[in-house]
């Protein structure tokens, strides 16, 4: 049944409209709907449940794994070995089809988890008042125009408007990124206000902290905030990684390069006079040789070991490519609660009222608490040198703090925590670490009553026996909301507001103390208790701090060409704050808050996307529109978060990142990657695994291609230039020693380049351009170099083999397959002798370290010991038609092997050359244009760091 609202919900700005309003709108009242009502709503509505589009069948997906060129051209290479007679080359080919289309169906069948998660957000079970009666029943049977109740420890079965509350928090913090629970109230909240600042209502699957409600439901299903990501989450569009783009485009370039020079070899084939059968065999040969068969494993297996590395390093891969986009990308778009910072709400500063004798009337600056986090160890400053002992009036600010709270510390083994609101657990933990020990106060100062908060008073107030016999009030709240019920001259009362302003603007949140003695006898608080004559005893400013080793991260990405950006649904001044504390804002650099995001058009929002790099009170999908923006401008973006709102923008990144500790479970299934740390340091070090990735498979990338068209070329030329012997032509190597080369030589020594140490420089570079071809000029002219040096090898070693043993024009079998067998054997050593100048991009073999990358030399190891095997094993001989070698023919072969090191040494030093000499280039133009520009200013020097 297709869901709908009574009436349509989204088109009604319900927090902007008066209690009396909505419940006429819905058509209900404070005393609920009545029975029949409510079912006939359900019946028209629907229940209130997030539905899951139809997804793709199994054959589908099926289908997409392997239509792809490169696939297809793997499909042809098993098909030709089938057709050959080869039945276990074909096999091993068609194993290696099965491999990736398997890997990429069961990644397929995880991806629509994410809605799975989203529905099962929502209780199952809520309170409802129906024909003034309470009662329970399932949380799908909630309709629009229900009073649900709600309590402490309820989740909000659906989208509804306050009706009436009582000190009601609600943990609002996976669908709004809020670092603390949102107070609510029943007043009117502007039209234009985000999802974070409607504080008369609540939202489907958050979570009641304290306090209860009522409230009368507004949106169920699809309908509500839950159901909006829902449908965000099914239209953001999962992007090709730069990966698989660029490998898709090898496989169509291959796929026309080797179709159109097989049908060209058929065709010189049959013009020389081969027999026809001979002429389709050369034809096949060459696309079988051309083929490279095993680069799908090999990437497979590279990124597999990628995935074991980032795993020791705290980043989970869920999808094997998220390995390598991470090194290309080139904008971190983070969230900031528990990532960029400890989630941890901490007090920083401590201004105490002038009639307190102490503080900070000496120079009119708040004091400093060191030390972050919940672990009660830091110290006071003042000007940035410690404070020796605390000052009396900082004694009673802070035990007031303690006192006026129902927050406790807590341990679990090392670890410390709070219990209660983090708001209050940073009080306490602010008094344990000054001195002021909880426990022996508390028992000092015992309760005997309190006013709890409320968002109308904006304040808490308790009463307590106090040393001596008297009684006392304490008071925290809300700086307006404590500062009128003191007695403050106008100047102390300015002074006061001038620090509360000034806190603020740091991004702090601000809470004020006082205190009031009360009778002996009175044992109660009534509001009339709290109206006046109360003393300010100060202020407490408190942040959420950001992690020390993000900061350091963060330096690493900007010296990396990494730009991170900050989106939170925190307030702005928190935002600029802590981004100026990360380096990510600076000067007259701007933040930007979403609602001025939501007036851009999508070009204008390009533009800010590129220059802004700290966005605060940011709703889901605007998220989703940055990222998009980005991507529109080219870059790989990764994309980091922990709740459901940030779901959208994680599917839709190129890199999905979810926290694994605060992560909800619709972030973790959106995401491609996992951090079990909930750190973004770990995020840096996963882009730099990235970048080793990938330079290793572009070490991969050279050593297989050269091989493919060194045998291409040996066909090639053997077709076009060699003698038609006794009616069959002279073949230097047949299809099967082909299949052998490139299925188990090039495999063998591949694999072991995904396990070569980082190059020095994988985070000193600016990110890999998403448009630049994994062909590059390096890959494309190292393959021909070493691909005509291989086939002059191993033509000219057949030639002189088969050469040698011609008497009289006339040559014997055994002789033909020891030339034959001679060509692979040189083949094979020329790809082991090369891929030791594969090991590095930039620097020989000698500076990187012999023996850093063991791996190597088993890899060699197990390829003589295979070819050995193909030479002189009597049943190789029967499978391949190769025949055991003498040991001059073994001489031989190396030596003309041997010629690939100085030919690789000069290409090294002609390559290194010419970038130094481009280098060199760029810096003179630069010169050149300061000098001109000198000119250009009468002679003024630029300056320079």
């Amino acid at each position: 049944m297709s869901q709908r609202v009574l009436p349509p919900s989204a088109e009604i700005a319900w927090h902007s409209l008066p209690v009396s309003e909505a419940l006429s709108r819905i058509e209900s009242a404070s005393s609920g709907l009545a029975i029949d009502e409510a079912a006939r709503r359900l019946k028209d509505v629907g229940p209130n449940v997030i539905q899951r589009a139809k997804g793709d069948s199994a054959l589908k997906l099926l289908f997409r794994q392997i239509n792809d060129p490169l696939i297809y051209v793997l499909l042809a290479s098993a098909a030709l070995a089938m057709i050959m007679g080869e039945a276990i080359d074909g096999s091993v080919v068609l194993a290696v089809v099965v491999l990736n289309t398997a890997i990429g169906f069961v990644q397929e069948l995880r991806a629509g988890k994410a809605i799975e998660a989203l529905a099962g957000m929502v209780p199952q079970s809520a309170t409802v008042v129906r024909g003034g009666e309470r009662s329970v029943i399932p949380a799908a049977d909630v309709v629009p125009g229900d009073v649900v109740v709600l309590e402490a420890g309820d989740k909000v079965p659906a989208d509804a408007r306050l009706l009436s509350v009582k000190n009601l928090h609600v943990d609002e913090s996976a669908l709004t990124g809020e670092s603390v629970p949102s107070d609510k109230h029943i007043d009117v909240v502007q039209e234009d206000a985000g999802v974070g600042d409607r504080k008369n209502l609540a939202f489907g699957g958050t979570l009641v902290t304290s306090g209860t409600a009522t409230a009368v439901v507004i949106a169920t299903g699809g309908g509500t905030e839950l159901g909006r990501i829902s449908s965000m989450l099914h239209e953001a569009t999962e992007i090709e990684t730069p990966l698989t783009r660029s490998m898709a485009k090898v496989g169509r370039v291959l796929t026309i390069a080797i179709v159109a020079v097989a049908l060209l070899i058929v065709g010189v084939a049959l013009l020389r006079g081969y027999p026809p059968v001979d002429a389709m065999l050369a034809g096949i040969s060459l696309a079988v040789a051309a083929i490279p068969e095993g680069l799908p494993a090999i990437i497979t297996i590279s990124l597999a070991i990628g995935v074991q590395r980032m795993a020791r390093r705290r980043a989970v891969i869920r999808k094997l490519p998220a390995v390598e986009t991470l090194g290309s990308t080139g904008v971190i778009c983070s969230d900031k609660t528990g990532t960029l910072t400890r989630n941890e709400m901490t007090v920083r500063a401590l201004w105490t009222a002038p009639s307190g004798g102490a503080g900070g009337e000496e120079d009119g600056q708040p004091l400093e608490v060191t030390g972050v986090g919940y672990a009660p160890v830091g110290e006071l400053r003042r000007g940035g040198a410690p404070v020796g002992e605390v000052p009396e009036a900082v004694r009673a600010l802070l035990r007031a703090g303690l006192l006026c709270n129902d927050a406790r510390m807590k341990r679990e083994g090392d670890a410390c925590g709070v219990e209660g609101d983090p708001t209050e657990g940073a009080l306490v933990v602010a008094a344990q670490k000054l001195g002021v020990d909880a426990e022996a106060t508390r028992r000092e100062y015992p309760r005997l009553d309190a006013v709890p908060f409320s968002s109308e008073r904006q304040l808490m107030a308790t009463l307590h026996d106090a040393p001596g016999g008297e009684r006392v009030i304490f008071m925290k709240g809300a700086p307006e909301a404590v500062l009128g019920r003191v007695t403050l001259g106008e100047a102390e009362r300015a002074r006061a507001m001038a620090q509360v302003e000034q806190m603020a603007a740091q991004g702090m949140r601000v809470l004020a103390a006082a205190a009031r003695p009360f009778g002996r006898d009175a044992a109660s608080l009534d509001e009339e208790h709290l109206a006046e004559g109360f003393e300010l005893l100060g202020l407490e400013g408190m942040i959420d701090p950001p992690r020390p080793e993000a900061i350091d991260a963060i330096k690493a990405c900007h010296e990396a060409g990494i730009t991170v950006k900050m989106i939170t649904g925190d307030h702005l001044a928190t935002a600029r704050a802590i981004g100026e504390q990360l380096g990510l804002v600076r000067d007259s650099a701007r933040a930007m808050n979403g609602t001025e995001l939501a007036r851009l058009s999508d070009d204008e929002l390009r533009a800010v996307a590129r220059s802004t790099n700290v966005f605060a009170r940011v709703a889901p999908e605007h998220k989703l529109r940055l990222v998009r923006a980005l991507q529109a401008e080219g870059k790989v973006v990764a994309m980091t978060g922990d709740g459901v709102n940030d779901a959208p923008a994680l599917k839709q990144a190129d890199i999905g990142v979810a926290m694994g500790i605060t992560g909800t479970a619709v972030s973790k299934e959106s995401a491609d990657v996992v951090l079990t740390d909930d750190n973004f340091a770990s995020i840096r070090a996963a882009v730099e695994e990235g970048r080793r990735v990938y330079d290793n498979l572009v070490k991969a990338l050279a050593f297989v291609l050269p091989t493919n068209l060194g045998e291409a070329l040996i066909l090639l030329v053997a077709v076009m230039t060699f003698p038609i012997i006794g009616g069959a032509p002279l073949m230097p190597i047949t299809a099967v020693q082909i299949l052998w080369v490139n299925l188990v030589a090039t495999v063998a020594l591949s694999l072991p380049l995904a396990f070569e140490a980082m190059e020095k420089d994988v985070m000193s570079r600016p990110p890999r351009d998403p448009s630049e071809p994994i062909l590059s000029r390096f890959v494309l002219v190292r393959t021909a170099i070493v691909a005509v040096l291989m086939t002059a090898g191993a033509i000219g070693l057949f030639l002189y083999e088969y050469f040698t043993e011609v008497r009289d024009g006339i040559v014997s079998e055994v002789a033909y397959r020891e030339a034959q067998t001679a060509a692979v054997t040189t083949v094979v050593l020329f790809q082991i002798f090369y891929v030791l100048n594969c090991r590095s991009l930039r620097d020989s073999m000698v500076k990187i370290g012999i023996f850093s990358n063991r791996w190597i030399y088993v890899g060699i190891g197990a390829l003589l010991a295979l070819q050995l095997c193909f030479v002189y094993a009597p049943f190789m001989h029967t499978l391949f038609g190769s025949a055991p070698l003498s040991l001059g023919a073994w001489i031989n072969s190396t030596l003309v092997a041997l010629t690939i090191l100085p030919v690789m040494s000069v290409e090294r030093w002609w390559r290194l050359r010419r970038a130094r000499r481009s280098t060199e280039r760029e810096r003179g133009g630069a010169a050149s244009s300061d000098v001109r520009a000198i000119v250009n200013r009468g002679g003024a020097s630029p300056s320079h760091p």
